[in-house]
């Protein structure tokens, strides 16, 4: 398995092609949430997969503080479905994690979750830090990941 992480400039037309589509399987298909998927964020993220044989498994992208929260970011978390159950989740979100610490230097990390998904994240650090709320009829709640 493959291990990716590119600037939006780095991209490939291919490469941002199969991740646009992943998402939209995800979020908009899979979830029947229509929104607002390309937001003017990815351009100044950095976009980090796991693949196998040319198959996007699994993407994250790196938000720099300031561009959404105060904090750096971790947004559009996803594993595709033929490959849920298998720990990839764990594993991008503990490289990510790593990265945005020990190489970007960033003391703490903000995450928007699927409300049903907070115990995962509570299990890779983060704690939740708002009342939950719902952003496009689905239930969230903002986490903080404190590097004390």
């Amino acid at each position: 398995m493959e291990q990716n992480l590119k600037a939006f400039e780095d991209l490939s037309t291919t490469e941002l092609y199969k991740i646009l589509k992943l998402r939209s399987e995800v979020f908009v298909v899979e979830q029947t949430c229509a929104y607002q998927d390309i937001d003017g964020k990815d351009m100044e993220s950095m976009h980090f997969w796991l693949e196998d044989e040319g198959e996007i498994l699994a993407y994250c992208r790196l938000l720099p503080r300031g561009l959404f929260y105060e904090e750096a970011a971790i947004g559009r978390v996803i594993v595709r479905e033929s490959a849920r159950g298998a720990g990839l989740a764990r594993k991008m979100l503990m490289k990510v994690i790593e990265i945005l610490h020990f190489i970007w230097k960033e003391p703490e990390l903000r995450i928007e979750a699927q409300y049903y998904l907070r115990k995962f994240y509570a299990s890779c650090g983060f704690v939740e830090d708002s009342e939950p709320f719902f952003e496009d009829g689905i239930k969230h709640v903002e986490m903080l990941l404190r590097f004390d």
